[in-house]
């Protein structure tokens, strides 16, 4: 998959596209492609002003995700082959998603998540997260693993974001 990945083509991919909706798959290489697919995706996450961005999101189906609390450059930290284990209360808070344009919602997320990944030098490690970075942790895991927030929300939410997901699925299915 990454010997695949033209970076030129990377662009923000809407709900309900299939690289949304399956799994990624493992890198299984830290290389040069994939190095230049994180700058590509801090680029479209730093325009967008967004604190996260999955690679599926980017419209490449791989197991990787960016996350920058402050969206800044700087501070833009990369997460390969990612897993996510979470602990504590659900707690509902308003979310947004860059790949589900125009909808915020009250989405349930664990107030505590642990992410075991490794980083873009090939060095694994293990942090535990409270607040946003979990829920950001949480979030961007939900995207490798074919989960957006369109699936997460409850009956409600759906009913009183009916147009938009529908503008969403009439615009983004078979082009």
């Amino acid at each position: 998959m990454a010997d695949q990945i033209n970076i030129d083509d990377c662009k923000i991919t809407h709900y309900p596209k299939d690289v949304l909706t399956g799994k990624a798959e493992p890198i299984e290489q830290i290389n040069d492609d994939i190095r230049r697919l994180v700058e590509k995706m801090t680029d479209i996450m730093l325009e967008r002003k967004g604190v996260g961005l999955a690679a599926p999101q980017a419209g490449i189906g791989l197991r990787l995700f960016i996350i920058s609390l402050d969206s800044t450059r700087e501070n833009v930290r990369v997460y390969i082959n990612p897993t996510v284990k979470t602990s504590g209360k659900l707690i509902g808070h308003d979310e947004g998603c860059l790949s589900v344009p125009g909808i915020y919602t009250k989405i349930k997320r664990y107030e505590k998540a642990t992410v075991t990944a490794t980083d873009i030098d090939g060095n694994k490690f293990t942090e535990e997260a409270e607040g946003l970075y979990a829920r950001a942790l949480q979030h961007e895991y939900d995207h490798i693993e074919g989960v957006t927030i369109a699936d997460k929300m409850g009956t409600a939410a759906k009913i009183a974001h009916r147009r938009q997901l529908k503008k969403l699925i009439e615009k983004n299915t078979n082009s």
